[in-house]
Formats: C-alpha cells, sequence, structure tokens
C-alpha cells in the first residue's frame, strides 16, 4: 500500500472491515486513515468511494474536492498497479461515470480477485444502476479464489445472495444467505439478501419469523438498520396489519431524530406511497416527509432519489414543488455530459416517472398509465431492488385499473399473479378488476386468494 504505514494500515483494515458488515464506524475509521497517512493511496481511494456510495450530492462533491487535491501532489506512476486501477474507478465515480467505473472495478477484480473493496464498491455500483447479472457475477466470478475460513468470505457470500435473489435464484440465494450467516450472524447485508428471497416468495410470515430471531443482530447500529425495518414493514403491510406498518414507521424509519439521509426517506417515501395507492390517507406524516426531502435542497444526483422525493410532494398534495424538481432536472439533462450516468438514468426513467406520479396526484389516470408503461420492462436501468421498484409498477396497475382500461389491468396482473401467486396486493387488485367488469364469482374468488401470504 503506496504511502501507508503501519498504523494506516491498521485502521484501512479496520475500515474495511467495518464496511463489509455496514458499521457505521467506517467513516471514523477511514479517517483514522487518512489521519496517520494523509498521502495514503488506498486510504484516499476508500474515503472518495464513501462519499460516492451514499448517493448524497454534498458528500460526493466533498468528496470530488479532496480526491482532486490529492491527484494534484501525485506521481501517476508511483502507485501499484492495483491503486492505479483503483484511482481510475474512483475517477470516473466522482466524475459521474457510474457505469464506467463499474466496469473498470470488473477489470481489477478479474486480475485481483481478492481485492475486497473493489468487490463491494463494484456490488454497490451494479445495485446503484439496477445490473442484476452483473450484481451476482461479480462476485460469483471471485469467490473461487477465496477459501471458506476468511473472515471476509461470509460478507462476500452476503452479496452473492443478493445478486442470486435479483436474478431470480430465490432458493440459491437463500442458502448463500444463511451460509453468510452461520460465518458471521451480524452480516446484515446477509440479512438483507435473505430478507429479499422472503419477499419474492410471497413468505412474509416467515420473514417476520426470521427479522424476529435475529433482532439483536440487523435492529439498531447498522448502516441497513431502517432499510431492513422497512422490509419488516412490508411483510407487515402484506399481511393486512397496517397499525403495525405504522408503528414501525414513526419509531424506526422515519420521526423527529431522523438523520434525512436520502436512502432512509427513500424507504419512507416508497412505505407511505404504498399506503397511498390503498387509499390509506397519511396527510400528516406525508407532511413530515416532504418537509424532510425539501429541506436537501437536493440538485440532480441520483434519479431513483428524485422519483422517491416526487411521491413525497405528491402524497403531501404539494403538486407545485414536484413540478419544480421535474422543470430543474429537464434543465439539467440538457447541459449534462453524456458519459454522466444519471443523465441517462434522469431522461429514460426518472423524468417520466416523476411526471406519471404527478400526473397520478392529479387523478389522470390515463396519462399516469401511459407514461409508466413504456418503463415497466426497463425500470431496472434508474437502480434499486425489484422490491423497491414494485412501488412503481404497483402505481401502473392502479392506474390502469382507475383509468378503465380492463385489458391493460388484466394483463398485468397476470403477469404478476404468474410470478408471485401468494402476494396479497396481486389477488387484491385482481378482485377489484373483476369488480369492475361485474364478474362477481371471479370477484369472490380473488378476494378470497387475497387473504393469501404466508408458506404453505
Amino acid at each position: 500500500m503506496s504511502d501507508t504505514g503501519a498504523e494506516a494500515a491498521a485502521h484501512y483494515e479496520q475500515a474495511l472491515d467495518d464496511l463489509l458488515f455496514f458499521r457505521p464506524e467506517v467513516v471514523r475509521s477511514a479517517q483514522a486513515a487518512l489521519a496517520a497517512s494523509p498521502r495514503s493511496v488506498m486510504g484516499q481511494a476508500l474515503g472518495a468511494y464513501l462519499g460516492v456510495l451514499g448517493t448524497e450530492e454534498k458528500d460526493a462533491a466533498a468528496a470530488r474536492e479532496a480526491f482532486a487535491r490529492f491527484r494534484s501532489g501525485l506521481d501517476e506512476d508511483a502507485p501499484t498497479r492495483r491503486e492505479r486501477m483503483h484511482l481510475a474507478a474512483v475517477t470516473a465515480c466522482l466524475d459521474g461515470d457510474i457505469h464506467g467505473a463499474g466496469r473498470l472495478l470488473e477489470d481489477l477484480t478479474v486480475a485481483y480477485p481478492r481485492d475486497a473493496l473493489a468487490l463491494f464498491v463494484g456490488h454497490q455500483i451494479d445495485f446503484l444502476t439496477g445490473n442484476a447479472p452483473r450484481l451476482r457475477d461479480r462476485i460469483g466470478g471471485a469467490l473461487g479464489a477465496w477459501s471458506d475460513d476468511d473472515r471476509h468470505h461470509g460478507p462476500l457470500l452476503g452479496m452473492y445472495a443478493f445478486g442470486l435473489e435479483e436474478t431470480g435464484h430465490y432458493e440459491r440465494a437463500e442458502d448463500a444467505a444463511l451460509a453468510a450467516l452461520a460465518q458471521h450472524p451480524r452480516d446484515v447485508w446477509g440479512i438483507h439478501a435473505a430478507v429479499h428471497t422472503y419477499e419474492m416468495r410471497d413468505r412474509f410470515t416467515d420473514g417476520i419469523r426470521f427479522l424476529d430471531a435475529r433482532t439483536d443482530d440487523w435492529a439498531a447500529g447498522t448502516l441497513l438498520t431502517v432499510h431492513n425495518w422497512w422490509h419488516y414493514a412490508l411483510y407487515a403491510l402484506e399481511r393486512g396489519d397496517t397499525a403495525r406498518v405504522l408503528e414501525i414507521y414513526d419509531r424506526a424509519i422515519h420521526h423527529d431524530a431522523s438523520p434525512g439521509a436520502a436512502m432512509q426517506l427513500l424507504d419512507a417515501a416508497a412505505l407511505l406511497w404504498r399506503l397511498h395507492l390503498a387509499g390509506n390517507d397519511q396527510s400528516a406524516r406525508w407532511a413530515r416527509l416532504a418537509d424532510a426531502w425539501e429541506g436537501r435542497q437536493d440538485g440532480a444526483h441520483y434519479a431513483f432519489n428524485d422519483v422517491h422525493a416526487v411521491m413525497a410532494y405528491v402524497g403531501a398534495g404539494r403538486l407545485t414543488q414536484a413540478e419544480r424538481l421535474v422543470g430543474d432536472r429537464q434543465q439539467w439533462v440538457s447541459g449534462a455530459a453524456p458519459s454522466v450516468t444519471n443523465r441517462a438514468m434522469t431522461t429514460d426513467i426518472g423524468l417520466p416517472a416523476c411526471r406519471a406520479l404527478i400526473a397520478y396526484g392529479r387523478r389522470d389516470w390515463e396519462r399516469a398509465a401511459d407514461l409508466l408503461l413504456p418503463l415497466r420492462h426497463r425500470l431496472h436501468t434508474f437502480g434499486g431492488s425489484h422490491a423497491q421498484r414494485d412501488a412503481v409498477q404497483r402505481t401502473l396497475v392502479e392506474a390502469a385499473l382507475r383509468a378503465g382500461h380492463a385489458d391493460l389491468a388484466r394483463t398485468l396482473l397476470s403477469e404478476r399473479i404468474q410470478l408471485r401467486p401468494l402476494c396479497p396486493y396481486n389477488w387484491s387488485a385482481q378482485a377489484r378488476l373483476e369488480e369492475h367488469l361485474g364478474n362477481d364469482t371471479q370477484a369472490a374468488a380473488a378476494q378470497e386468494r387475497a387473504g393469501a401470504g404466508t408458506s404453505p
């Protein structure tokens, strides 16, 4: 490790361990590494990556400034080949070329498959860009170089499990996640991967049991605490326990002491939006959430965040604010460089999705459906997971139902039911469709199926 003393190396190793296990202490450990060796190439790379992965515009700007100062005094030939590859990936990240950074890190892990930082950052980039095959294969391609007794083999299994889940290998994903947890019970990314497998197989009761049995391992003090509580709330929502959903929301997802991080606010918006689609008025909670989004004063940085901010504005009835965000992003894309990943994300998905949400808020179901329909098979290209993007997919279903597009609604629901035959939402929506069509017998059968959601 170039320009890295023994003390800095120890702090770096601690920071890497904190990162892989999603401990908030990672920031402090990374700062300690740079305090001990300010010119450490890997310490600087780690600090820059941390500034990007949280999807926080201000953190990325600060990281860009700090990294530019470091590069200005760097002898470019001095770092090792591996370090130079990291420097190239960091530069791409800070320039907004997230796809390019992912490709550079893929090249790095082919040459150095035991570089845990490259694997972790690449995995997160694959998640942020919605690239499910690479999310799986980036880790799968490196696992063969790791031994089972390596301390970081477990976290890699947890990452691999998430990639398997996002590509539809649910049973294999569950096995990999449980194997990761057998090595490290507090591996919250492994817990998170297992939770996704239960969600996608409609095993909501099993998911609640799984999380309840491991409460001490995930429910406080991690960078994924809020997100895993969000998953718990999704299970409760599918079981029809709205009171439990709101209890979790108020206690763990969004409250007066919430830090206002984008990734936490989008979880809050996605949960309330599902209630909104069901006609459940949460105006007071929406108002507080919209205040939190507005207080951030975000510019164009990550379209996935923008869509959830618009959910909050629409839910709070602040359509003017939602329109203002759309206008700002439309102006931004006209001047953004083509290499900036968020430009395509915003143009292709973010703007039409935001406009659809605004149309939905105006009860213009026809326009909402027309805007969302072309997106449904490429929605993944603006990031997130299947579970997260389902809020937008459900909006299309609801818009089609409310617009009276029975043929479209029937097709969408048939697709959903074939994939997730035990999902109560799917059958509830099917019952409403059949009621609209006047088929009482089928409506009753669909309504009975809407009570599903537990393991056979």
